[in-house]
């Protein structure tokens, strides 16, 4: 008999937005055998979440687990009246911690957090960091299952020749800091007048044109390409070199892993779980949080040491295909049953 599963998230690609877990682990599960309800692809927040709460109720009898991708802002309380629910109704729950900013949600709402994550099931974390921060707060049910990716999928393409020319995928938020990015193309420019910039994603807080204005208002010519598919931006990749993540806050990107996969040399903040997926000056360069200065500094040198590029690059390939999901998919095996 087939193991059924009721998956909560923001399942919001048909609505503009980037794929959430949902929408990619979600789907691997259901090729595996497993029989998912996925909810909810309803735009409006609270829409959404009637359309949870009430997906709980009508299958409280039928799954034999709740998932649920718990973020560390407005999508937090979604995940906690949810598992409420669940733990009313009695059907196990796993929340999958997403949100590279869930410690401090622990430290601000410690009994609302205590509600949520001691209760579940398991806590599937998928990054080191975010299961060395719930351990350090008391939690003893927190599994580390990595974010995966299809690796045959993704075709490696060595850059013999590093051109200045970066890459950068996310949804525009504040705490990704797309400015950074266009403060570090400004700078490069200084030493290498043909950099470019490409930036990929959907507006999620007003950023995109907060980011667009700033670019006119310091004349830097980069393009916008608003959001892609996975396949549109794995074929823009290959027309770039380096991959440049700005972010204050972070968990496990995938993004940043399909750049790995792809060969793009990835440069990025040293944030929150990045450390633990990154190791600096081996499969990549960290900075410090929006330090423009030293990402500009690590650019340059990859540049001017195309061979340690290259080699950087082979190493994050490498670090990828461990992370392939014929790999991972046995660890949610072990957890599901």
């Amino acid at each position: 008999m087939k193991i059924q599963i009721l998956y909560l998230g923001n399942q919001l690609a048909n609505h503009g937005y980037n794929k959430t877990t949902i929408e990619t682990l979600g789907l691997a599960l259901e090729q595996e055998g497993y029989e998912i309800y996925f909810r909810s692809n309803k735009k409006g927040y609270l829409y959404r979440l009637a359309d949870m709460v009430k997906a709980v109720i009508q299958y409280s009898k039928k799954v034999d687990y709740i998932v649920i991708d718990t973020y560390s802002t407005k999508a937090f309380w979604y995940a906690l009246i949810c598992s409420q629910l669940a733990r009313l109704v009695k059907v196990k729950y796993i929340p999958i911690l997403h949100g590279g900013n869930l410690p401090i949600r622990l430290k601000r709402n410690p009994f609302l957090s205590q509600l949520l994550f001691k209760y579940a099931y398991k806590n599937a974390a998928p990054s080191e960091y975010l299961k060395h921060e719930f351990d350090k707060a008391g939690f003893k049910n927190v599994m580390h299952i990595p974010n995966a990716i299809e690796i045959q999928k993704y075709t490696f393409k060595p850059r013999t020749e590093l051109a200045p020319k970066l890459l950068w995928v996310r949804a525009f938020a504040a705490i990704y800091n797309p400015k950074m990015a266009v403060d570090v193309l400004l700078a490069l420019q200084q030493s290498f007048p043909n950099a470019s910039l490409t930036m990929v994603g959907p507006d999620k807080d007003g950023s995109l044109q907060a980011t667009k204005n700033y670019a006119i208002s310091k004349r830097a010519k980069v393009t916008f390409t608003g959001q892609l598919s996975q396949e549109n931006w794995w074929e823009l990749a290959n027309e770039h070199s380096i991959f440049i993540n700005t972010t204050h806050f972070d968990n496990t990107p995938v993004s940043i892993m399909e750049a790995m996969a792809l060969g793009l040399v990835v440069v990025s903040t040293n944030v929150g779980g990045i450390p633990y997926l990154l190791t600096d000056e081996v499969d990549s360069f960290l900075v410090n949080d929006n330090d423009a200065a030293a990402m500009t500094q690590a650019i340059i040198r990859l540049v001017e040491n195309p061979i340690v590029a290259a080699e950087i690059a082979q190493k994050a390939r490498v670090k990828m295909e461990q992370l392939d999901w014929k790999i991972i998919k046995l660890q949610w095996q072990q957890l599901l049953h």
